[in-house]
């Protein structure tokens, strides 16, 4: 499990241990042929944040959890957007002094909303973080760790994104014709070059995790999992599946100036998020989940366009609490760039808004508002810890999740993105001869070719 501790502000989440149980029974092929199971683990070494990535001068530190739990934001919104303005006068007022400090540069709308939302969210993280880091040190999994958390990270292999970019160029096929699922089927090795990854959606669909190859590298699929790995102009495959899920977890490439000096990774203008058909692979009442920066323009449009667009109500505003090792905020809460924490959008699909039925949410399980995960972060970039636990409880029994723009794979789940298997790679992984007996096969029923 990959939830350690919860009560009525959150959850905190060991990410780590949740990727490792789908891994304890892999099949994989020796050299001689011989089928052998084997444990994978993710490389803890990646977890292993030991301190803040920033660390502030002592009298500047104003958001350490133990010592700061007590002190909490009192403003309302419209004291600080009247504060922030009349700070702001004040500031140009001084210009026409002799002697005047650097010129204080007058807030815009989007910082002044930024400020005002921040200064809830704080409240909210410093009044339930306190005893969740409590409860992890008690339970041994917040400690110092077991290193300084320079790991060397290996570098980004932009190959899978580049084969989506190369697949837009293949002539479209009739989809009346074209199977839309290809499976992994029994215990014989299946090289991934035989597959194709970019028309039909690929299924494991056996209990265990079979290791495969793909471009010369060695991947690893966690067990019942299916995914599709294409760009957003080839998503047709996922429609033709002909599976509805009750839950869909979004983790878009959010546009912002950083990434596009960086170029660590393509980004998607938000207009073009509105083609995504999440009205089309959504069941009645699924659940929809999105990831979002803590840019006020980006928090607008998921809760004020796109939601609206895919006929999706908002109901929550969940946050994610990144900590080291040893409980303390990755970056300091009041950082003025970089914040410690990032937000998820929840609502559930309606459909037609005019015509949703009451009866049926009458029997849906509440979504809560202002809740918190905390978690170490990966230090791979945009290693988003799964929620795949947390979302149990206002799900139905067996539920089908889908993931957007995934860059591993989950299982039980179905996965879309141009990098839907980056960190599937064994590199990121170490083995183990596996104990105990071989896990069952899955029943036939699950490997269908429609």
């Amino acid at each position: 499990m990959s939830i350690l501790f919860r009560n009525s502000k959150g959850w905190l989440l060991d990410q780590c241990s949740y990727v490792n149980e789908g891994y304890q029974h892999c099949l994989v092929r020796g050299e001689t042929e011989q089928k052998q199971y084997l444990k994978y683990f993710f490389k803890k070494q990646y977890f292993d944040i030991a301190k803040p990535h920033i660390i502030l001068k002592p009298d500047a530190i104003l958001d350490s959890v133990t010592a700061c739990s007590s002190r909490l934001v009192e403003n309302k919104t419209n004291e600080v957007v009247s504060k922030l303005q009349s700070d702001d006068k004040q500031s140009r007022k001084s210009t026409d002094k002799k002697k005047r400090k650097r010129k204080h540069k007058e807030l815009n709308q989007g910082e002044i909303d930024s400020q005002v939302h921040h200064e809830k969210v704080r409240r909210i993280i410093l009044e339930g973080t306190a005893l969740i880091v409590a409860e992890g040190h008690s339970c041994g999994f917040l400690c110092p760790a077991e290193n300084d958390g320079k790991l060397p990270i290996p570098i980004e292999d932009g190959r899978l994104a580049d084969l989506c970019d190369m697949a837009k160029q293949l002539p479209l096929v009739d989809d009346s014709l074209q199977k839309p699922v290809q499976v992994i089927d029994g215990d014989d090795e299946c090289p991934m070059e035989q597959l194709d990854l970019f028309t039909r959606v690929t299924e494991n669909p056996v209990h265990h995790a079979r290791e495969v190859s793909l471009m010369g590298e060695r991947y690893l699929l966690p067990p019942h999992c299916s995914f599709l790995l294409s760009d957003i102009t080839r998503m047709q495959p996922l429609v033709n599946y002909g599976k509805t899920f009750e839950a869909i977890v979004l983790d878009p490439p959010w546009e912002n100036k950083s990434v596009k000096r960086s170029n660590r990774y393509s980004f998607l203008p938000s207009s073009q998020l509105r083609q995504l058909p999440v009205s089309l692979l959504s069941a009645p009442g699924c659940v929809v989940a999105t990831w979002v920066t803590n840019r006020q323009k980006h928090l607008r449009f998921v809760r004020e366009e796109l939601y609206p667009h895919w006929g999706v109500e908002v109901l929550a505003e969940w946050i994610w609490v990144k900590v080291t090792r040893s409980g303390e905020f990755v970056f300091p809460l009041d950082s003025p760039h970089k914040k410690p924490y990032e937000m998820l959008v929840l609502g559930r699909f309606r459909g037609d808004m005019e015509q949703k039925s009451s009866s049926s949410e009458a029997s849906e399980p509440v979504l809560p508002d202002h809740r918190l995960i905390v978690s170490v972060p990966s230090l791979l970039h945009s290693h988003k810890p799964s929620i795949a636990e947390v979302l149990k409880e206002y799900l139905g029994p067996d539920a089908a999740c889908l993931e957007l723009f995934a860059r591993n794979l989950q299982p039980g789940w179905t996965s879309w993105g141009n990098e839907v298997i980056k960190f599937q790679r064994l590199s990121y992984f170490h083995v183990e001869p596996a104990s105990g007996p071989s896990p069952p096969l899955a029943q036939p029923a699950l490997a269908r070719t429609l």
